[in-house]
């Protein structure tokens, strides 16, 4: 994304209305937060002037626009009915996060993007919608805490099972987003601190995956085995990354999810854990896959010697890596 006054401007506008969201002690003042950002967030991903990204920007807001308007009546039904209150509180907010089965339009949104708008889709834009999701968990209601179940089980099957065949690079992104989303909500379900630790590794793993691929300007599946600047060491990082993002032991994303599985277990947690794993093997098997198949297919034109990645992205993929170089992390937490 080309950095401008105007853009700078919109960014900060789009965290303000995040922080108003979260700070907020109704849900008027939330829903202004929202729109807030919402509003500030739609300039940043129509900045390219072409037909996919004014198309994204579009469904984004058709979208965000709906759940937003749901929300609004539903808090006016607290005091009439709050247990269908509830029910819609919970979906609009599940729709504006892009969780399972209202995630229909968040790969199509994430294809017309840059990787830099997808970054702050995939990380910043979630962060509202999912402290008030944990808002209304506090209300600890037994019918909460069940629908809570069924999208995390959701989540994590689709989100597995979309990313299979999957060529475009910001779609599997995309349905990667969705299954983490599914350990998210878990987290949430047994501690804010949980899960705010599982968004922090999370939003650090991702960017420093999609660093490389604005790096390498990848969209495709084939521009990793074609890519001139796309180097042996590259593919290698790739792979950690990969692997790190799947949750592989003993790399930084196994450590937020080791900390989870073992309260689970604490819980008896057993059948939900079993989902969340089965899922985590199906995204591994296709980042795996992915991966070889870039090394093993590779072009003979490819520069070894390729230009070097920026300091940002540099710390970011050291951090993707500290589990690798720090095994003694994971004992410790």
């Amino acid at each position: 994304m080309f950095i401008n006054s105007a853009n700078i401007l919109f960014l900060l506008s789009s965290f303000l209305g995040i922080f108003l969201a979260i700070s907020s002690s109704s849900w008027l003042t939330a829903w202004i937060g929202l729109e807030l950002n919402l509003l500030s967030f739609i300039p940043l991903i129509s900045s390219k002037k072409d037909q996919y990204s004014s198309e994204s920007a579009l469904k984004y807001f058709l979208i965000q626009a709906f759940a937003s308007s749901v929300l609004i009546l539903a808090a006016t039904m607290i005091l009439v009915s709050p247990f269908y209150s509830s029910i819609l509180i919970s979906s609009a907010l599940f729709l504006k996060a892009g969780a399972a089965p209202f995630h229909f339009w968040f790969p199509t949104v994430m294809q017309g993007l840059s990787w830099f708008q997808a970054a702050l889709l995939m990380t910043t834009q979630k962060i509202a919608p999912l402290t008030l999701l944990s808002y209304t968990l506090l209300s600890n209601s037994v019918f909460t805490n069940n629908f809570f179940l069924i999208i995390i089980s959701s989540s994590a099957l689709f989100g597995a099972i979309g990313g299979f065949n999957q060529t475009l690079l910001r779609k599997l992104l995309a349905y990667s987003s969705i299954n983490h989303m599914s350990w998210l909500l878990t987290a949430m379900v047994l501690s804010d601190s949980l899960w705010i630790l599982y968004f922090f590794f999370y939003s650090i793993i991702s960017f420093s995956i999609i660093s490389l691929f604005h790096y390498s300007q990848a969209f495709h599946i084939s521009n990793l085995i074609f890519k001139m600047n796309f180097s042996s060491l590259n593919k290698m990082i790739l792979l950690f990354s990969f692997l790190s993002l799947g949750g592989l032991p003993p790399f930084t994303g196994f450590i937020p999810k080791w900390i989870l599985i073992q309260e689970m277990i604490n819980q008896n947690m057993i059948f939900l854990l079993a989902i969340l794993l089965i899922s985590a093997l199906f995204t591994l098997y296709y980042y795996i896959m992915i991966a070889l198949n870039s090394f093993l297919f590779s072009s003979s034109k490819i520069f070894y010697f390729s230009k070097p990645l920026t300091s940002p992205s540099s710390f970011l993929i050291f951090l993707n890596f500290s589990g690798l170089f720090f095994p003694s992390l994971i004992l410790l937490v």
